[in-house]
């Protein structure tokens, strides 16, 4: 297994067959090997603060992009975002939220909390490849982060 803090995409989805399609659309790109994948938001918050099971790994050290699912258990999508952004060391990590809400509230309490980019995920297969293989090239290959 690799080090912790070897991955640079954290996939936050409680969703098996969204986490595999995810998975199989950046490998499609070759950007699935530095994944990470956790299954709800206390433990994604655990990862990108070194808690826990993952207490002593600097986990946001690497982190190039969080594909952020919103409907969450333990901790919904939203307050994970929120506390990433209210923090010094994890609000210059960028944050997509990947998620098949399209409420108007929702969409707004994710601007307002600082998430980078809001995406409703597609029902089609190949629509939903092709969107995250997107994501993945933009913010892995074309973004110019800032100095963390």
């Amino acid at each position: 297994m690799q080090f912790v803090n070897d991955f640079e995409i954290l996939l936050v989805e409680d969703n098996q067959s969204d986490v595999k399609l995810t998975l199989r659309a950046l490998s499609k790109h070759n950007l699935a090997n530095k994944v990470y994948v956790v299954g709800d938001g206390a433990e994604a918050l655990d990862f990108i603060y070194g808690r826990n099971k993952y207490a002593g790994a600097e986990n946001t050290n690497n982190l190039k992009l969080i594909l952020l699912d919103l409907k969450l258990p333990k901790i919904d999508g939203i307050e994970v975002l929120r506390e990433m952004k209210n923090n010094e060391e994890t609000r210059k990590i960028p944050v997509v939220i990947l998620t098949s809400s399209r409420e108007d509230r929702d969409i707004e309490k994710c601007y307002k909390y600082g998430v980078n980019s809001y995406i409703v995920k597609p029902v089609n297969f190949e629509q939903f490849a092709e969107a995250v293989a997107n994501l993945g090239m933009y913010w892995l290959i074309l973004n110019e982060p800032p100095v963390r």
